[in-house]
Parts: C-alpha cells; structure tokens; sequence
C-alpha cells in the first residue's frame, strides 16, 4: 500500500488554474499530517534532504591522502583534473596504474582501474533489476549512500494534476518495491513526483571531487558540479553497493577548451550541440571530455551540467569541469550545502600538487577541441540521432534540402537537461514578449520542470503562470515524452512522417512516441520556446518576424534569465522528500510471488567446460542498433523488473540485413518469425544464438536489460564492428562475449541461421585474456565453412565473470564464502 497511500496525498483539492503540488503551505501540512504514513522524512521537515551535508560530503581527506599517494608513484607527471579524482578513488594505485602501462608510462587505454565510488544513484526502471541483483548477494545494507529516483515511468500527457496520480496508481506494485527495497537496506528513496534522477542529483549529491556510479547514461551530468560521475548498468552499481571494487578501463582524455563568452541567444545546450556534431555519436568512446580555458568562468553551474549532459551523445565515459567558485560556490551555498563550498574552495586555492579539483600545469590531453564562446550560435540537432548539427542560420536551408517537414506539432522543454531554473527564465522571457503581442503558441507547449524544487521555485516566482495562461502545458516532475512516456494527444498516426522540437538530449527514431517516423530536432529551451510560436521548422527567430493580426509582425529579442533565484530555492511540498538513509532490517521487500512485473533473479548457467559449439545466428543487424532498439523503452518500462516478460522486446526495434524489415528474420526451415519469438523457441530447443552487428552496437541509455535480455533468451555472443562502452562492459557482466571483427568486412560474409562455433575463446577466458586468438567458425546451410578472425577486449575479472555465468554469480558467492 506505500505507493498507493502517497497516489492519495498527491492528489489533494484541485485548483483551477495551477499545480496541485503548489497548494498552500497549511493546507500542504495538513495533507502532509493527514495522508503520512510511509517511512519517508521526518514529519513536516524542511530539510532538502533526508540525510544531513556531512554524509553528502565526499571524503575529501581520504581523497588528498590517496593524491599524495598517487603523486608518490608518478612523481614527474602532470595528471589531468579527470585523472586526480579517478586515481584518488583506487582501490590500490600501484597495481592499477603499473599493471600492464609500461610502469606507469601508457595508463590511458591500457591501465585496468579499480575503483571505489563514493556514492550510486539509480531511477527507477534500472533500480529494479540493480536491486534484485543486491538482493541475491546476502547483504544487510549498502556499503556507500545509494539513492533511487522515481522518474522514469510516469506518462506524460495531460499535465501534472493528472498524469502524475494516473502513473503512481498504475505503478504502485513497482514503487511499493523499491520503496521498501530501500527502507530495509538504508538507500535513499526519492517518490513519484520528486524528479528527474539527474536534476535532484545535481541539487542534492553532486559535489567537486565526488565519484559517482548512476544505472542510467546521463549520469555524467553531475560533471557540471565537478564530479567525475559515470553511466553504468545495474550489474556495476552493485559492485560498489557491495564494496567490491568497480573496473573501468582507463580512459583517455579530451581536453575541451572553452574561449570567449556566450552571448544573445547561445545557451550552453549549443556548446555541445556543436561539439556532438565535430565528434559523432562514437567520437567520445574511450576518452573523458575534460572542460577548461577561460569561457568556464562565464558558465553557470547548471549549465555546465546540461554540457556534460549531453556527453554521454558522443560516447563519452564522462565530462566535467574544474571547480569554479563563481559557479560552483554560488550553486552548492544556495542548494544548503555551503559547507561542501567551503572545503572545495580551500582545496582548489592550495598549491598544485595537492589540489584536486583543477588540472595539473602542463597536464596533457590526448587530443583537444577549442570553441570560441563569443563566435557560438544556436544549433539544432536532428533527427534521428543527436551528431546530425546545424547551425541555426543554415537550418532553413536544410529543412528543404533534406525534405523535412516545414511545421511541427509539438515544442518539449524541460527534462534532466534543461530544465534549470535559468533555463525556465529565459523561456519565460520569450513567453512574456509574445504574449505583450498578442500571440499563442501554434504547436502544442509543454514544459517538464525537473524537480520539485525547481517546480516550486518556478511557481513561487510566476514563471509557471506565464506559462500555464499562454497555453503551455506544465508536467510532472519526470522525464515524460524524454524517455518515450508520452502519450499524444494530437492525433499523429503511428507511421505518420511529423516533426517536433525538444530541449531533451536523445532523438533516436521512436523515442518520444513511439512512432519512427516522428522527427526529433534537439535545441536549447529557448529556441524551442520561440519556435512554438511559429510552428515552422524553418523559422529563425533571429532574424524572422511573425505575422500579427493587425497587419504588423513580431519579432522576438534574445532571451534573458537568472542563474539562481534572488529569493533562493523553495522547498516543495514534503511529500516529495526522500525516505532516510538507515536500515530496517525488520522490513519485508514487497514482491507478489504471482507478479507479472517483478520476478526474482534466477542465476544464469556457467560457461560450459570447452568451446562453444552449434550456435546459430539470430539475426544480422543492420545499421544504427542503440539500447532502444534491443530493449525498447515506453510502455515496456513496467516490465524492467520482470525479465521473463520485457524479454519479449528483445530486439524488435532491428532491421535485419538479411530480410530488409524490422523485427522479422528466418529460421533454418525458411519460417519467418520476429527476433524474439524465433530466440524464445530456440531457447526452447536448447539452440544457443549469437548476434551480427556493424558499428557503435548499444549506443544510447545505460540500459543493463539490453544484455541481460539476449543472455536469458539463450544469446551468448555479440560480434560488431565496434561497441558503445556501457554496453560492452554490460554484456561482460552478464556472461554474454562481446567480439569485434578484426577485419570489418568479414560481417558481409555471414548470415542468419549460419551454424557458429568458437575456437580459442575458452583458452582465452581461462588465461584472463591475458593472450590468445579467438575465430569463429561459420558454417553455411551449404555445409561451407568461413573462418572469421575476432578481438576481445577481455579482462582478467571480466573472464571470471563469464566463467561464472554473469558478475552477479562470482559476487554472490564470494560473500557466501565459497570462493
């Protein structure tokens, strides 16, 4: 009954103009004494938090102590500021950093970092399997703070006052589960309506010099507060949960010099629009993009956040910036975290060698990109993938030479990327202008506020009602359409060619709506906000005017807002405070055996003495394949806890190469099946299968249910021309083998249905990947053989994970003492 308690306060007395959430204080307290019965905060705290700064604080201490130890072992090298905190987090700096570097002279990309995370954030569609698998492991609590978000699975569609009771009604099963998951184990459990993971992190946890582990691909957006955070899937997250250490390859490091200062309409969100464009979606793959120069200093906090953000589109295992007090300082003291500010402070004045929290004079980055701020304009990104950038002045231009719609039906601001309170200003600002000329927005507006303090604050100061009474629709405090939990309202069929404009951060085909078809341009909040009032893809509201009905025509200024509120953040309504962080151990975890969303883990069977023989090829994957289109997001999100049934998904979103069509391929007798269906029966026949894929295979979320789902249904090998990181190391943890083709023509050689088996791989595996060469056999249904080289990137824990069966196995019995 947890979630359906908190659906019942949250819906309170209506109002006819405003949020519900924003009702005055005494009746709010009157609700809050009335409806609170769940083990969250304290009654009527005005805390930002449950737990007190000190617990939020990273150990700054044990961080210097590890420096000067680090310093000790590589006493000429200049490191940069990624490399400080991830070395300070070592579990043991010689092994890591003199294991296989050339002692200590080649660390990038060749060192095996184990790490100690500070902390781990995870939303509520990850946290499911992440806390199943925790679960598995026997512990009474978590061994590092854990907080779990619910944000991911409330449908966006009417607005807040309906939406959001609607969406904890219909997932009350899940939420009461985590709910109690977290009370039982000492995590942190952030309710329905609370807000999106990343923005409540940034508020609440994010802190210069942190380290941080989140169950989703945005996580590195706690860079902009100067933590090194990194997406991870579930299998990740419980190594620090369980005190193990995590395995990070060592990256390399991208050096992104920022000169000159935004002005007019650039916002931050075109700084790395720009950048997805110069990189691609793989050109961040294996590096860190560290931020710097002199144009930092004119950031603010939370849009450095919205940059590092956006990282995670070109591949890259995190961003950050160094501490910059103008920003950072001001940020951390008005979220209630001064303390953090001060010590930050102290350490970045203190002399190089023991500063942290700023690169090293004469640090070296692998490579560099410079952007000059003053000579920045807006981009717009899309569709379909976020690198495709264009410059505002030349997008008119594209919008007829590619043939893309001249109107779209819909302008989304908001979400974990631009949803802060300067973003919501600046839109505003745009929303003031055209209301003073008379104008409506003439596709529909939607604004996603990204937490409840934002949501609060934005109300308090009149923002919201500037854009409730010009037609905006505000939504709950979730990612919504962002993620695929939208449910249009606007009659566009499934299939029907559309465009829409959003201020989110990923736009691969279907989404937002699940429609492929619908076209997803990327901006800044505040292009968005005043395209909407055109409803023209080829609108430049720089330099064009719309038509008035009076005979005259508007034309909008360039926007203005603020950084932080004159009158500081507002609290919210205390429903939406998160649970304490202390174990109950008396607490039973809410699992229905009879649930048809949650289902206890079962383990995965080891790998099998020997080489693996007789697998066939389930499909041949053709073209872009991200985490969406092997475990689609939307409506499936209520399955993230049962994997019997999200299975179903897997991989409907493929086109295959062999068939032309998505989600359709062959069995050996000419049948023709959908992906999954066709892995589900040859499970069902003992038949073992292997996927064919071509470049960046799982880009996108950090979504762990893209490996476990083919390692369930049977799936033992994935073969690309190359991997997105977290998926890779994902598929690891689950026992599936990721290979590469050393030579990348070798995919056009087979197909589906061909016979696979395996020689050198299980040589490989038992050596630790230490050597050893890896072939596939194919065998066609002609009975011809084809022999194709393979790579691995194997480690030496990263063979014993596949050895056991998955991570999950090796943990689990190492804490019950059996190994």
């Amino acid at each position: 009954m947890l979630a359906a308690k908190r659906a019942a306060a949250s819906k309170g007395p209506a109002r006819s103009t405003c949020n519900i959430f924003a009702l005055p204080r005494p009746l709010l307290q009157l609700l809050h004494l009335q409806q609170r019965t769940l083990a969250t905060a304290a009654e009527q705290s005005t805390s930002p938090v449950a737990s007190d700064v000190a617990s939020r604080t990273p150990p700054y201490t044990k961080l210097l102590k590890n420096l000067r130890e680090v310093r000790r072992l590589l006493p000429t090298r200049p490191l940069t500021l990624a490399e400080k905190i991830l070395f300070s987090h070592l579990d043991n700096a010689e092994e890591s950093l003199f294991e296989n570097t050339n002692n200590g002279a080649d660390i990038r990309g060749n060192a095996t970092l184990k790490l100690k995370p500070d902390r781990v954030a995870m939303q509520d569609a990850s946290a499911q399997m992440a806390l199943l698998q925790f679960m598995s492991c026997g512990l009474p609590t978590t061994a590092v703070p854990a907080s779990i978000h619910c944000d991911h699975m409330i449908v966006g569609e009417r607005g807040a006052d309906t939406d959001l009771p609607n969406s904890i009604a219909g997932n009350k099963e899940v939420y009461d589960f985590l709910e109690s998951a977290s009370k039982k184990y000492g995590i942190e459990f952030w309710p329905p309506g609370a807000g999106i993971i990343h923005q409540t992190v940034l508020e609440n946890y994010a802190a210069p010099g942190l380290m941080m582990l989140g169950t989703d691909s945005h996580t590195p957006n706690a860079g902009g507060l100067g933590a090194i955070a990194i997406g991870v899937g579930g299998a990740d997250a419980v190594d620090a949960l369980v005190d193990a250490p995590w395995e990070l390859k060592a990256p390399k490091v991208r050096g992104v010099r920022l000169e000159g200062k935004l002005s007019g309409w650039a916002s931050p969100k075109d700084i790395i629009l720009h950048l997805a464009g110069q990189l691609t979606v793989r050109g961040g793959t294996g590096y860190v993009l560290e931020y710097h120069g002199p144009g930092v200093q004119s950031l603010s906090c939370t849009g450095m956040a919205t940059i590092c953000n956006m990282g995670a589109e070109v591949g890259a295992t995190t961003s950050l910036f160094p501490f910059t007090p103008s920003s950072h300082g001001r940020y951390l003291q008005s979220t209630h975290r001064s303390s953090i500010a001060e010590q930050a402070a102290a350490i970045a004045s203190s002399p190089g060698p023991h500063n942290l929290l700023v690169a090293d004079i004469g640090a070296e980055y692998d490579d560099e990109v410079v952007i000059d701020l003053s000579k920045l304009e807006p981009h717009i990104n899309g569709p379909f993938t976020p690198d495709l950038s264009t410059p505002l002045s030349l997008f008119k231009e594209a919008v007829k030479a590619n043939e893309w719609p001249e109107t779209f039906g819909a302008g989304l601001i908001g979400s974990c990327t631009n949803s802060s309170y300067a973003d919501m200003t600046r839109a505003e600002s745009l929303v003031r202008q055209a209301s003073a000329a008379g104008l409506q927005p003439k596709a529909d507006f939607f604004i996603t506020p990204g937490s409840e303090q934002i949501r609060a604050t934005v109300d308090r100061d009149g923002t919201m009602e500037t854009f409730e009474q010009n037609g905006g629709v505000v939504l709950a405090n979730a990612c919504g359409p962002c993620i695929g939990q939208w449910s249009r309202t606007d009659g566009v069929a499934k299939g029907e060619d559309n465009a829409i404009f959003t201020s989110y951060n990923r736009n691969f085909p279907g989404r937002n709506d699940g429609n492929r078809k619908t076209m997803n341009f990327l901006a800044s909040p505040e292009l968005v906000t005043a395209m909407s009032y055109s409803g023209r893809t080829d609108f430049n509201p720089m330099t064009d005017s719309i038509p008035l009905e009076n005979g005259q025509s508007f034309q909008f200024q360039p926007p203005t807002g603020t950084d932080i509120p004159s009158s500081g953040f507002a609290a919210g309504n205390p429903l939406f405070m998160p649970t304490p962080p202390v174990p109950q151990s008396d607490v039973s975890v809410a699992i229905d055996p009879k649930s048809d969303r949650l289902a206890v883990l079962e383990p995965f069977e080891p790998f099998p003495q020997g080489e693996l023989e007789g697998m066939r090829v389930l499909v041949k994957v053709k073209g872009q394949c991200t985490t969406d289109t092997i475990s689609a997001a939307g409506p499936w999100l209520k399955y993230k806890g049962h994997l019997p049934n999200i299975s179903e998904n897997t991989l409907i979103g493929a086109v295959s190469a062999d068939t032309g069509a998505v989600n359709s391929v062959h069995d050996v007798d000419g049948t023709e099946h959908t992906i999954p269906e066709l892995a589900s029966k040859w499970k069902a026949q003992g038949q073992s299968w292997i996927v064919l894929a071509e470049h960046n295979y799982g880009e996108g979320s950090a979504r762990e249910h893209a490996a476990l789902q083919p390692r369930y249904l049977g799936g033992r090998i994935v073969v690309a021309k190359s991997f997105a990181r977290i998926h890779e190391t994902n598929l690891k943890k689950q026992g599936v083998v990721p290979l590469t083709f050393a030579d990348e023509a070798d995919y056009d050689k087979l197909a589906g249905c061909d016979e696979v088996r395996t020689e050198g791989l299980y040589d490989v595996l038992q050596a630790g990947g230490q050597h050893g060469e890896v072939v596939l056999v194919a065998k066609k249904p002609s009975g011809e053989e084809t022999r194709v080289k393979v790579k691995h990137t194997l480690s030496r824990d990263q063979c014993q994970f596949i050895l056991a069966g998955s991570a999950l196995n090796l943990l689990a019995k190492k804490h019950k003492g059996a190994v």
